[in-house]
C-alpha cells in the first residue's frame, strides 16, 4: 500500500480512507476492469449483424482491451486473484456473467434450443478464447491479432455448427457412436501417423518449447 500511495502521489491514509485495505484496493481495480471489460464485449455481440461479423468483432473487442491494459489484466487475473479470495472471485463471476450472457444469445438467435448445451458451450467459448488470449499476449510481436481472431472465429463458427448436427439420425441421445470406420477415415485408408518431431524443434521457430 506504501508503495502504491508513492506511485500515485498521495499519502497512505488517504488509501486506506479510500479502499480500506488492500483488498478493498484490489477489488476496486477489479470492478472497473471488469466493467468496461463486460460492457465492450456486450455490445459486440449484442449487435443486430453476420454471426461472423459479431464474432470477429467481439473477440477482437476482448483481445485489444487485454492487450491495451496489459499490466493491469495480468496483476488482476494471476496476482490479485492469487492473493485476494475477493478479487478471485470478482473476476470468477465476471467470466461466469459473460458466458451466461454468450449462452443467451445464442438461445435468443435460434442457434441452440438446449439450455444446457448453451449454457456448456457459452462457457467453454469464453474459456477457450481467454486462454488463447492470454497466450497471445505472450507471443503478440510474433502473431497479429488478426490471425488470432480469425483462428478463434474460424474454430467456433465451424466447431459449433458440427458439434450441432452430432450425427443425431444415427445415435441415440448419450448413446455411444456408432461402429465402423468414419466418414473422415474410411476403412480402406490407413491412419494418418503424426508428425516427426524428433528433431525436438518446435513447428512454427517462433514459438520455442
Amino acid at each position: 500500500m506504501a508503495a502504491i500511495a508513492a506511485e500515485a502521489g498521495i499519502s497512505k491514509p488517504i488509501l486506506y480512507r479510500h479502499f480500506g485495505d488492500k483488498s478493498g484496493l484490489y477489488q476496486a481495480l477489479a470492478e472497473r476492469h471488469t466493467r468496461k471489460l463486460i460492457e465492450g464485449i456486450r455490445e459486440e455481440f449484442s449487435r443486430d449483424d453476420p454471426i461472423r461479423d459479431r464474432t470477429r468483432s467481439t473477440i477482437d473487442t476482448y483481445l485489444a482491451t487485454i492487450s491495451k491494459n496489459l499490466n493491469l489484466y495480468r496483476f488482476l487475473m494471476h496476482r490479485a486473484s492469487a492473493e485476494d479470495t475477493a478479487t478471485h472471485s470478482a473476476m470468477s463471476t465476471m467470466i461466469r456473467d459473460v458466458s451466461r450472457e454468450l449462452a443467451e444469445v445464442m438461445i435468443a438467435d435460434g442457434q441452440l434450443a438446449d439450455r444446457t448445451r448453451a449454457y456448456v458451450w457459452g462457457h467453454a467459448i469464453v474459456g477457450m478464447v481467454q486462454t488463447a488470449g492470454d497466450w497471445w499476449l505472450d507471443h503478440g510481436d510474433d502473431v497479429p491479432r488478426e490471425e488470432v481472431v480469425d483462428g478463434l472465429a474460424d474454430l467456433v463458427l465451424r466447431g459449433l455448427p458440427a458439434a450441432a448436427s452430432d450425427d443425431r439420425g444415427t445415435r441415440e441421445p448419450g448413446g455411444p457412436p456408432p461402429p465402423g470406420p468414419s466418414a473422415d477415415r474410411p476403412a480402406d485408408r490407413p491412419a494418418a501417423r503424426p508428425a516427426d518431431r524428433s528433431a525436438g524443434r518446435s513447428p512454427d521457430p517462433r514459438f520455442p518449447r
